[in-house]
Formats: C-alpha cells, sequence, structure tokens
C-alpha cells in the first residue's frame, strides 16, 4: 500500500468518524445537571472567613445568580426530578407539554440540605419570580435525620425551612440516603434501613404537602459512590438513582441506566463562564 493510499484511508476514517459523531449529536438530547452544595453570600459576613471555614464546595449566591439570570433569559427549563423521570425516563413517557416543547433543560441540585444554602436559595428563588415572572426549581437532596441539626461549622436547614420552599413552589426534595453514609459499604440490612428511613423521614416531614409522593422518590448517591448491590436495592424503593461523573445526561432511543444518572459537581473555583458553557452544551 502506497502512503498516499494510507493516508486516503485515515482521511476517510477520520472523516467517517466525524460524521459518525455529528449524526449521533444531532439525534441526541443533552441535559446538564449540576450539584452543588452550600451557597453562601459574600455580602454577609456570618458566611465568610474567620466566622466560618472556606470550603471547596461553597458557591457564592452572586454567580449562582448570574448564571440563573442567564438561564432564564435564555428561556431554559428548570426540570424537576419527578418531570425528567417523566417526560424522559419512564419506560411510560407523558407527553411533553407545549410550553416545553423544544425548550433547552436544566436541572440543578442541592446535596446535603445546610442551613445557608436555604437562606440563600430561598431568597434568590423570590428574586428571580419577583423580576422575571418565572419560578425555577431547585433540587435538594436531603440526609433527613439532620434537618435542623447544628453542626461543628455548618448547621442543616429544618423541616419547616424546607417545607417553606416547598409550599412556595421552588423546592423539589429528594433524599441523599439517611445519614450520609457510603452506600456501598453497607451490607444488605443496613442498606435497607438507610434507604428506608430517609424516605419515610422525609415524607413525614412533607406529607400534607406532597399527595402525590414525589418527594423522596428519588435519591443522590452520598459520595457518588454506588455499586450494582446498591443498585438493587435502590431500584426497591426509589425511582431513579443521580451520582457524580462530570458528564451530561444523553438522551435517546437507546435503553438508559435510570440508577447511574449523571451530574457535574460544582466548587468554588469554577467561573460562571464555565457553567453557562457546560449548560449550553460544552464540557468539561
Amino acid at each position: 500500500m502506497t502512503i498516499r493510499k494510507a493516508f486516503s484511508l485515515l482521511l476517510a476514517f477520520i472523516l467517517g468518524l466525524v460524521l459518525t459523531r455529528v449524526m449521533f449529536e444531532t439525534i441526541t438530547d443533552e441535559i446538564a445537571i449540576f450539584g452543588f452544595h452550600d451557597i453562601v453570600d459574600i455580602n454577609n459576613p456570618n458566611q465568610l472567613p474567620p466566622q466560618r471555614s472556606e470550603s471547596d464546595g461553597d458557591y457564592t449566591k452572586q454567580n449562582l445568580e448570574e448564571f440563573i439570570d442567564y438561564l432564564v433569559h435564555n428561556n431554559y427549563w428548570f426540570l424537576s426530578s419527578q418531570e425528567l423521570y417523566d417526560y424522559f425516563l419512564s419506560a411510560d413517557k407523558k407527553k411533553i407539554p407545549d410550553e416545553h416543547q423544544g425548550q433547552k433543560k436544566v436541572i440543578l441540585t442541592v446535596d446535603d440540605g445546610y442551613k445557608a444554602a436555604h437562606e440563600n436559595l430561598l431568597s434568590l428563588a423570590e428574586s428571580i419570580e419577583d423580576k422575571y415572572n418565572k419560578k425555577i426549581k431547585l433540587v435538594w437532596f436531603i440526609n433527613p435525620p439532620f434537618m435542623g441539626v447544628k453542626g461543628e461549622e455548618l448547621d442543616h436547614a429544618s423541616c419547616e425551612d424546607l417545607r417553606e420552599g416547598l409550599k412556595k413552589g421552588f423546592y423539589d426534595l429528594q433524599s441523599h440516603g439517611a445519614n450520609h453514609k457510603d452506600l456501598t459499604t453497607l451490607n444488605p440490612t443496613d442498606l435497607k434501613k438507610e434507604l428506608l428511613n430517609s424516605q419515610q423521614t422525609l415524607r413525614e416531614c412533607t406529607k400534607d404537602l406532597d399527595s402525590d409522593q414525589t418527594v423522596a422518590a428519588h435519591i443522590a448517591y452520598p459520595f457518588g459512590e454506588v455499586n450494582d448491590q446498591v443498585k438493587k436495592y435502590v431500584s426497591q424503593y426509589y425511582l431513579s438513582g443521580y451520582l457524580y461523573n462530570n458528564l451530561p445526561l444523553k438522551l435517546g432511543w437507546w435503553s438508559r441506566d435510570n440508577y447511574g444518572i449523571p451530574r457535574v459537581s460544582i466548587h468554588s473555583k469554577i467561573p460562571v463562564k464555565k457553567l453557562i458553557w457546560i449548560a449550553s452544551g460544552g464540557w468539561l
């Protein structure tokens, strides 16, 4: 084989890969799912050093507001965990409402249920609604036994705090396990207790506000750790499970793993421009 022919074959192979990728992207719908932890207000000295330790998981209310402003201006659909399941993951999918047809989608999740995150996110959601007459959705993954508990460094939002956000239509309350244990390290008996205790406690907190029992119907694995045993037991009590792998959720005609839903872990060093790039289809 001549060098020229080998080069032509290589070029054709590369072109084929590019065309395959373009076709794949054309028929694939992507959803960016962002995972935040604590949200801090840089105008509140009590949420900054030396009053409290700085954490890599912190994200500022001001940067998050800038990001949400972009999403609202560009007409993103802020999906709840149940909407994601009902319209895109369920074997018996519901028809997407007319007002959301063709709309770009995003999911904003918050882990652990910190008090400062609740205070800042609720006021931010209310501010967004006042400015744009649009109600955003924030998916909380909660460890219910910690609700209202004062931590050594960070306090946790109470049941009443979370109920307030739920009543106002901003919060989607889901499970993060009971005690934030690595589920992959538990034996089956302890694993079931961890899963059920979380679900039962959170539903007890919200029972008069959740007639459809969409609260605690989904779970995010603590530390993002999951294995086949965890998926087996999670699937008995929850409709879907979320992890961290810094990838988009790709929706297409192929089968999906509803218990391996990807999320992007957000830390304090990620600028707003990077969040916008990810939401727009760019990746890490």
